[in-house]
């Protein structure tokens, strides 16, 4: 049989198959508007298994797999629609409401505001784009940072969370499991490098570099120029700088910023020494409350699966049933945990959106872990 006659056949069943979905879709409805009455939950995996197992079989062997992954499609987009169907009164979108209700219309102009590192830092830089009178409180760690919005003790919080050319801030990542708290703005910072030392310093004088290890790794083509010379990591791009002007020592060098040069009385030594001139750091801003500011288009998730085949394929369908646009994707293990992984997710959209509250309200009624980090814009 030819080409075109075979693919014939195939438009024809595909306009079968078609025309079963609708009426799939339709039963579906009416299986909402029974649950309804019910008080029955959407997800019912015991029915969910029974029609895989009863599918399977009757495909015949070889085709297993692909009906499988394709009835798992189908009821992650049944479950949408009648997710959407029911409407969106579940705790979750009431607390969603609340937050948008009792925000303000404008971003905050000042605030007590945490920062790691110490004056110069690149997140003080961050701070001051996003606030027009910050006062600022440093801390030397992350953990501090976390820890001083937690309590109350500053409104805000700005935090390092991924770069252009050296990826994720894995450690921020990582202690966002920790805290409660939620993203309510964030900012990307184009950030320039400069190798700075005591007035009167040589580039061939220079033993010792210090700084933060993502500044060196966005550095590392610069650094492995310098033959011979020892790479020390600290807490933070603006601390190296400081602690070489505290320096005794006429051999150390820091890689940070070339305002932390005027700052603490350096020579720049050389300039722009990042691997790409396009180095973006993006930071978040945190704050112990939801709130929800408007403009917001930018969602934040922290989420788990099941550790089994296909568990991650179902929960990305359902993104993609919505039409949601992912942007980043990260897994980060679990502490003590036999190979398994905390997701976190970036989207482009709105909580307010009836679709996507309503997907993010079967996520939050889910078994699995379900964390809603903030719906947010981004400054550029």
């Amino acid at each position: 049989m030819e080409l075109k006659d075979l693919r014939t056949r195939i438009d024809s069943i595909d306009d079968q198959l078609i025309d079963l979905f609708r009426a799939r879709m339709d039963v579906s409805s009416e299986i909402a508007a029974s649950k309804r009455e019910s008080g029955a939950a959407v997800w019912n995996r015991s029915r969910e298994r029974e029609v895989l197992n009863r599918v399977t079989e009757r495909v015949g062997e070889g085709y297993e797999n692909y009906a499988k992954l394709l009835y798992q499609t189908i009821f992650a987009v049944s479950r949408s629609c009648q997710n959407r169907l029911l409407g969106n009164d579940g705790d979750f979108a009431k607390r969603i409401r609340a937050a948008a209700a009792n925000t303000s219309a404008l971003f905050p102009s000042k605030a007590v505001v945490a920062c790691q590192g110490v004056e110069g830092a690149y997140s003080q830089q961050a701070c001051d784009k996003l606030f027009s009178l910050p006062s600022i409180l440093y801390f030397r760690q992350f953990d501090g940072v976390f820890q001083a919005v937690e309590s109350g003790m500053c409104r805000y919080g700005i935090l390092p969370i991924d770069n252009s050319s050296n990826g994720s801030v894995g450690r921020v990542y990582d202690l966002m499991r920790n805290y409660r708290f939620h993203i309510v703005r964030s900012i990307r910072l184009c950030v320039r490098h400069s190798l700075l030392a005591k007035p009167g310093t040589a580039l061939s004088d220079v033993k010792e570099i210090v700084s933060h290890e993502q500044a060196i790794g966005q550095c590392s083509a610069f650094l492995k120029e310098q033959k011979g010379v020892k790479v020390t990591v600290c807490e933070n791009t603006a601390a190296a700088a400081r602690m070489v002007a505290e320096s005794d020592r006429r051999d150390i060098a820091a890689i940070s910023s070339a305002h932390c040069a005027a700052l603490y009385g350096l020579d720049v030594l050389s300039d722009h020494v990042q691997n790409s001139e396009n180095n973006y750091t993006r930071f978040i801003c945190i704050g112990k409350d939801m709130e929800i500011f408007p403009g917001a288009n930018r969602i934040s998730l922290m989420l788990s699966t099941a550790h089994r085949p296909g568990s991650l394929y179902e929960l990305l369908s359902k993104f993609a049933a919505i039409g949601v646009n992912l942007t980043k994707l990260e897994s980060r293990p679990l502490p003590g945990s036999d190979f398994e992984f905390v997701f976190y997710f970036d989207m482009e959209a709105s909580v307010l959106s009836e679709d996507v509250l309503s997907m993010l309200s079967e996520l939050a009624a889910s078994p699995d872990l379900f964390v809603f980090l903030g719906n947010y814009q981004e400054v550029v």
